[in-house]
């Protein structure tokens, strides 16, 4: 016989399962990041804005080293992000 948890425990399970498909899709996303990163150092352009072809900045590098925007475009993207939605 198959022993079915209570429903508490089968949201639990639910719950871990969730979070673990969400942690491996946050996973997959920075792994593709990272990738593309590898490919800008290779092609030369890592560490310059995809927007306005400036340097990103070093500090920016350091704290998020997949960024591809400046941190004047990002602020920009957000807002405008803001402003019309997706």
């Amino acid at each position: 016989t198959v022993v079915v948890p209570d429903p508490a425990d089968r949201a639990t399970i639910e719950e871990e399962h969730a979070l673990e498909l969400r942690t491996r899709d946050r996973e997959r996303k920075l792994l593709k990041k990272i990738e593309q990163s590898i490919a800008r150092i290779d092609a030369g352009d890592y560490g310059y804005c995809d927007e306005t072809g400036e340097a990103i900045g070093v500090g920016r590098l350091i704290a998020r080293p997949t960024a591809t925007l400046s941190l004047e475009a990002q602020q920009r993207r957000e807002l405008k992000q803001k402003m019309f939605g997706d």
